[in-house]
C-alpha cells in the first residue's frame, strides 16, 4: 500500500502533534542534545519568534496527521551570517524511512533557496547514519566533526557539520 504524505506550512493546530514529535527525540534519542522535555507554550513561543523573523515551519501530514516537521533559523546571530541559516528536521517513528525526512529537508532547501540564503547548515549527532546518509542524498557535505561536544545518557556525543551551498553563484 502506498503512502502519500504532503509538505504544508504548520499552523497553531500542528503544535500539539510538532511537540510530541519532538519531545520523543529528547527523551529516546540523540538528535538534539537536549534533556528537559518542551512544554506546549515553549512550543507556542517557538512558533510565534519563527513566523515574526519569517522562518518557515513545515510540516508533513498523512491522512490528516502530523508526521514530521522541518524548520530553519539563524546558523549565529551576528549580521555577517545573515545568508546562512541551519535547519531542523524531526520524523515521528512510525514514518521513518518512507522519504519523509527527505521532502521536508527539500522544502527547507527551496525556501532558504528563494529567500536568498546562501548557505544552509545541518548539525548532525555523528551517530546518526540515518540523518547523514538522508543529508548526503541532498548534496550536503561534511565540513566539521567536533568530538565529545555534547553530553547525553550518560555519554559524550559527537557532533558533525553538514553544509549545502544553495546559491553558489552569488
Amino acid at each position: 500500500m502506498e503512502t502519500s504524505f504532503i509538505i504544508r506550512h504548520a499552523n497553531a493546530s500542528d503544535l500539539p502533534a510538532i511537540l510530541e514529535i519532538y519531545n520523543h527525540a529528547i527523551i529516546h534519542t540523540t538528535a538534539v542534545y537536549q534533556d528537559d522535555v518542551h512544554t506546549l507554550a515553549m512550543r507556542e513561543q517557538w512558533f510565534a519568534d519563527k513566523l515574526k523573523l519569517g522562518h518557515p515551519v513545515f510540516v508533513a501530514a498523512e491522512a490528516g496527521k502530523v508526521t514530521g516537521f522541518s524548520t530553519y533559523g539563524p546558523f549565529r546571530n551576528w549580521p555577517g551570517y545573515r545568508f546562512t541559516v541551519e535547519h531542523s528536521v524531526y520524523v515521528d517513528t512510525g514514518s521513518r524511512g518512507k522519504g519523509v525526512g527527505k521532502m521536508l529537508v527539500q522544502a527547507v532547501i527551496n525556501h532558504a533557496r528563494d529567500k536568498g540564503m546562501h548557505a544552509l547548515i545541518a548539525g548532525i549527532d555523528s551517530s546518526s547514519a540515518g540523518s547523514l546518509h538522508l543529508h548526503q542524498s541532498l548534496g550536503f557535505t561534511e565540513v566539521a566533526h567536533f568530538k565529545q561536544v555534547g553530553f547525553k545518557f550518560g555519554r559524550w556525543l559527537d557532533l558533525k557539520f553538514l553544509e549545502l551551498l544553495l546559491n553558489e553563484n552569488i
